[in-house]
């Protein structure tokens, strides 16, 4: 088997909703063995769908099929004697646990950062919460909403004179699986210099506030609140989300010198009034210079305009649909989107690596379905027999 960049790392995977498994999937592609831990019941997210035809299957969650890619998949209760027991030796041999429950939980389950230690020094634990391990608000329940409001993202989305916006997949956990990644990653080495573990604490809405841009150093520094400026950008005409024929369009009609370019993909004589030329007039007239451009934008096809646009050095894009994603010919040339046939789900296309890597391959395998590697783990590497194992199932303890 290739070597790949995680090779020989092992993950447990106790983690649900998205941020964990999502990074954790992550690891898997890396080549880690990553053992999804869920209860015997299955982890919440098979019950979250979609599902094709909108009938719920545990198998057929597109959540948890994207989400659990090329990971190994268990069931165990540890909140039982024996479960407990079984997840300690586990631990024994696992350089990575990850973990999303309230702050405490494992504590309280005795599997805890100490307990875990005690049973290996050199594991680190990953713990991927709302707010973090500690302080007011670290046993306060949150979703994406509170955690896009909280953190101040949404302060900054939607236009000026509305109402704040979410944004509409789930930033804030999918950035926070990929934060949690990077410094998971950094403890890892470091337990391998020293052998000593470490507990790896990441607040999903102080990951948000670290992405704020320059508006905390703004208010910081001046007492200046940086507004919402919506679809059109910076309040200038020509600079924002415009629509077409067939969708949307992202129009970027910068810098200054390239605003020529402009007169000449849309062939309108009118936009090459010197008081459109600079961004402060663009500013000024904004009205006027959509009342131009708008009906030309209507007539003419997304991808058109795009490909017309970027000719004359225009920065445009077009707001790409997922059937567009689909057949995006950038994608294609770079063999991004790959299929894995699932035996209950069937073949599906998902999304690759975030990163390429010259000397290492991506692996792709589809989600488990629900145990089914608990002979593989238990047996195999814990080295309990099949009565044990049938007896584990009969007790509900997987």
């Amino acid at each position: 088997m290739e070597e790949q960049l995680l090779t020989g790392t092992r993950v447990l995977d106790l983690s649900q909703n998205i941020a964990g498994p999502y990074m954790t999937r992550l690891m898997a592609g890396m080549g880690a063995d990553v053992i999804k831990v869920e209860p015997p019941t299955g982890d919440p997210s098979r019950r979250a769908g979609p599902f094709p035809e909108n009938i719920p299957h545990r198998e057929k969650s597109a959540l948890y099929l994207y989400l659990n890619t090329s990971k190994r998949g268990t069931t165990l209760d540890f909140s039982t004697a024996t479960g407990h027991d079984l997840l300690l030796r586990l631990v024994q041999s696992t350089d990575l646990v990850v973990e999303s429950f309230r702050p405490g939980t494992l504590d309280d389950a005795g599997l805890g950062y100490q307990a875990l230690s005690q049973t290996n020094p050199g594991v680190v634990l990953t713990s991927i919460t709302p707010f973090g391990q500690n302080g007011p608000y670290s046993q306060l329940p949150a979703e994406e909403l509170t955690l896009y409001a909280m953190s101040g993202l949404m302060y900054l989305t939607g236009e000026p004179d509305e109402e704040p916006l979410k944004e509409g997949p789930a930033v804030t956990q999918y950035g926070a699986g990929q934060m949690a990644l990077v410094g998971t990653l950094a403890a890892l080495w470091q337990a391998e210099m020293t052998g000593e573990g470490q507990h790896v604490d990441v607040s999903m809405a102080e990951n948000n506030t670290a992405i704020l841009e320059n508006a905390v150093a703004a208010y910081s520094y001046t007492g200046r609140v940086v507004p919402r400026t919506g679809n059109r950008g910076y309040g200038r005409a020509a600079w924002g989300i415009y629509p077409c024929r067939d969708g949307y369009v992202g129009v970027i009609a910068g810098p200054d010198r390239r605003w020529p370019a402009m007169v000449d993909l849309t062939g309108i004589p009118e936009l090459g009034d010197p008081r459109f030329a600079s961004r402060r007039g663009r500013l000024d007239y904004a009205d006027e210079i959509d009342a131009y451009l708008m009906p030309w934008m209507l007539d003419h096809d997304k991808e058109d305009i795009f490909t017309r646009a970027q000719e004359l050095g225009l920065a445009f894009s077009y707001v790409a649909t997922p059937q567009d994603l689909l057949h995006n010919v950038q994608l294609e040339s770079r063999d991004y989107l790959s299929k894995a046939d699932h035996p209950e789900a069937g073949t599906y296309t998902y999304p690759g690596p975030p990163f390429r890597v010259s000397e290492s391959s991506w692996e792709l395998r589809p989600a488990p379905v629900l145990g089914q590697h608990n002979r593989e783990v238990f047996c195999e590497s814990l080295g309990l027999s099949n009565a044990e194992l049938v007896q584990l199932r009969a007790t509900g303890v997987i």
